[in-house]
């Protein structure tokens, strides 16, 4: 198999809409887990330390949370379908992809500066067709009057 084919399977089982999730962003991920015959929902709420391939249908984020006083981190692919849902919570300023210093860090050293967003914008899942789309329109739009402007000088 060509490069290429093998491209065109991976954006096949890309997930269509996902959330533009970075390092230093708090998140809540919703995960299905299967116990035996049934499905049931678990959430996982920590810091999102590292993000891989966004771009690929192999993106990872890796999230750490501490409970009863041990770290835990775990990875997440985001195309998975078993990955129900991803939601930000928090957005803090960052400037390194791979915040692998928070491991030793405890308490109050651990914290990130939080900076202001728009969680209900951040949030609504934007499919990257109709992102592509609304903004080829905006861009006619704004073609379309600049010749108007330039017809009436």
């Amino acid at each position: 198999m060509s490069s290429i084919d093998l491209k065109k399977i991976g954006d096949a089982q890309k997930k269509t809409a996902v959330v533009d999730v970075r390092s230093g962003d708090t998140v809540r991920v919703t995960q299905k887990i299967k116990e035996g015959e049934k499905f049931r929902s678990q959430v996982f709420e920590g810091v999102v330390i590292r993000t891989d391939r966004k771009d690929s249908h192999t993106a990872r984020i890796t999230v750490r949370k501490v409970a009863s006083g041990v770290g835990v981190e775990k990875s997440f692919l985001i195309h998975n379908p078993l990955v129900e849902k991803i939601e930000i919570i928090h957005r803090a300023k960052v400037r390194r992809k791979n915040l692998s210093f928070l491991r030793e860090r405890s308490g109050k050293s651990a914290r990130l500066a939080n900076k202001a967003f728009d969680r209900i914008a951040v949030n609504t899942l934007t499919d990257v067709k109709e992102a592509a789309e609304k903004a080829e329109a905006v861009t006619e739009k704004v073609e379309a009057k600049a010749e108007e402007v330039a017809k009436a000088e």
